[in-house]
């Protein structure tokens, strides 16, 4: 050990080392993960789902439709013609 090196950096030094194992240990085990959870996905099958989280609807709402009046058909009609001058 060079004697112009404190043991503080010299522990700071292994700290940061340390870290940075835990790092790249940490960000390939994700991509690890990612990169499997992406080839199920292509080949079909579903991955697990969370039991706290709402399942997802697979169709959307039913269209609703309602029938105006003629006098609402009328004042529609006005409406837009008012629209339309802007």
């Amino acid at each position: 050990m060079p004697q112009h090196v404190l043991i503080l950096q010299l522990t700071g030094v292994a700290a940061l080392v340390l870290a940075t194992v835990a790092w790249v240990i940490g960000l390939t085990r994700i991509l690890r993960q990612t990169r499997e959870q992406t080839a199920e996905l292509r080949s079909g099958h579903p991955l697990p789902t969370l039991p706290a989280l709402p399942r997802q609807r697979q169709v959307g709402p039913a269209l609703e439709s309602t029938a105006l009046t003629p006098a609402e058909e009328d004042a529609f009609a006005g409406l837009v013609r008012q629209l339309g001058g802007c």
